[in-house]
């Protein structure tokens, strides 16, 4: 019979491997509904990849170290995933807006709209360290 620490053992391993499971399964759930397709035949991550390589010729050095400088609070590993959504819509805002090049302007104002809110504390406190101004882009946070 199952009795003292085995018992313990075993019931902790259950529920870490459900538990494990139930959290793998919700992240691949999300991954699935992002790629499928909506009314105009392109899944969400469809455009991202479209918006990130036609706009690849607009980057410049200084634009691409203040994406990377932006996104160093993002743990590192989802840390490709948060760059490549917000180089996305910072492609998305470019190509819209039929810029030149991309700018330090349009990297912050991408970097808000492609942020959830619950982040937006730590893109304000990274802006402060890097002497940004951000009152130009309240009315986005």
């Amino acid at each position: 019979m199952l009795n003292g620490w085995f018992l313990w053992f075993i019931l902790f391993w259950v529920v870490f491997l459900v538990g494990s499971m139930a959290i793998g399964g919700f992240f691949m759930f999300r991954k699935f509904l992002k790629k499928m397709p909506k009314e105009d035949g392109k899944s969400v991550m469809d455009w991202e990849e479209h918006f990130v390589n036609e706009s690849r010729h607009l980057w410049k050095d200084d634009e691409k170290n203040l994406l990377e400088d932006l996104v160093s609070p993002v743990p590192e590993l989802f840390r490709d995933v948060a760059r490549h959504k917000i180089a996305g819509k910072i492609g998305e805002l470019a190509l819209n807006e039929n810029a030149p090049k991309i700018t330090e302007d349009l990297v912050i104002r991408g970097y808000i709209q492609a942020t959830p809110k619950r982040d937006h504390k730590f893109l304000r406190k990274k802006l402060f360290e890097n002497r940004i101004d951000v009152a130009p882009y309240e009315h986005l946070f």
